[in-house]
């Protein structure tokens, strides 16, 4: 079978070359947003966790705080010398530990709440 030359003509591969670079841009800059999507989401995971940090670091504080005062309360305990001096200490050690107990509650939720906007803001960056 003879082989018919057959010529593209130039405006179509130049067309077609256009094309090409066009897909190519759109992908290039698809890959690029993606990286900057990725670099925010690290951002954002590490501020939690940088947050998580705070929180956790508060948290062993506060039971470290909290076992004091249940030594304090057996040691005044054990040094009562009524029923009513024991059911004294009791009653004025549950007010305290309910306090303590409400202030510690807002104090982590706020400090979770700073960790999760603190990430919020990384990532609007």
């Amino acid at each position: 079978m003879p082989i018919t030359p057959f010529e593209i003509p130039e405006q179509m591969r130049d067309a077609a070359d256009q094309s090409v670079e066009q897909a190519k841009k759109a992908f290039d800059d698809f890959i690029d947003a993606t990286q900057q999507a990725v670099s925010k989401a690290e951002n954002s995971a590490k501020t939690l966790r940088e947050g998580a940090g705070d929180v956790n670091r508060q948290a062993l504080a506060l039971a470290e705080e909290n076992v004091a005062a249940a030594f304090d309360l057996a040691h005044r305990l054990v040094r009562a010398r009524s029923v009513e001096e024991v059911a004294s200490v009791q009653q004025e050690y549950m007010q305290r530990q309910m306090r303590n107990l409400a202030e510690q509650g807002k104090n982590l939720g706020e400090m979770m709440g700073r960790a999760a906007n603190a990430a919020t803001e990384k990532t609007k960056k």
